[in-house]
């Protein structure tokens, strides 16, 4: 198993170590280090959690050329698993990310793991300068208040419609914190939203001119 594990780690790391969306190997490591950390807690497979991990994003379009492109690959680096872990863990991948928030729940207690540490890497200290360079990425402006918050997006809309940054926190990220899954997501969660609100609640005073 950590000879895969370290396969997995090396390729990823190569694959990503200079993506520009905020997508990168460096938010790969965090998410593989707190699914390990909610795996333990929920109990859940932390070797599946920690594949999945690792590989959640090359099928993402924001990494990808194409998703079905992404899923090629990754099925491809996964051959030395067994079928059963293998389907697992595509399952995992293909129904974790966001994509506008119109998503059935994810069905396996390993990809509420996997989701929700995806998920913790989004809000946060973290999760408000990853913000910034995803924005940066789109040549998306800080924030023009003439730009009302999206609500009910479809994936489409969500990808390809213009926004802001500051957009992005009340089009998805305020809402992270009720659809952690675990317990251990949801204690984890709290502490992050508070931040971003408190982050909110400055910038907005600054953009004023009341702070």
């Amino acid at each position: 198993m950590e000879t895969i594990l370290n396969e997995l780690r090396t390729y990823v790391r190569r694959k990503l170590e200079r993506e520009g969306s905020g997508h990168d190997w460096h938010h790969i490591d965090r998410v593989v280090k707190q699914a390990k950390r909610i795996a333990d807690e929920e109990s859940a497979n932390t070797f599946i959690c920690e594949v999945a991990a690792l590989v959640h994003d090359l099928a993402d379009d924001k990494v990808a050329s194409s998703e079905q492109d992404g899923i090629r690959e990754v099925e491809a680096l996964l051959y030395q698993l067994k079928a059963a872990d293998r389907e697992h863990v595509m399952e995992i991948i293909t129904t974790i990310s966001y994509k506008g928030g119109n998503r059935p729940p994810v069905k396996s207690l390993e990809a509420q793991v996997v989701q929700d540490a995806d998920r913790l890497d989004a809000i946060g200290a973290i999760g408000v300068a990853r913000t910034f360079v995803y924005a940066g990425s789109k040549a998306e402006v800080i924030y023009d208040p003439s730009i009302e918050p999206r609500t009910n997006m479809t994936m489409d809309a969500y990808r390809n419609e213009q926004s802001t940054a500051i957009n992005h926190f009340y089009e998805k990220l305020l809402k992270l914190k009720d659809l952690m899954n675990t317990e251990t997501g949801k204690s984890l969660a709290e502490e992050r939203h508070e931040f971003i609100q408190s982050f909110l609640s400055q910038f907005h005073g600054e953009w004023e001119g009341n702070r």
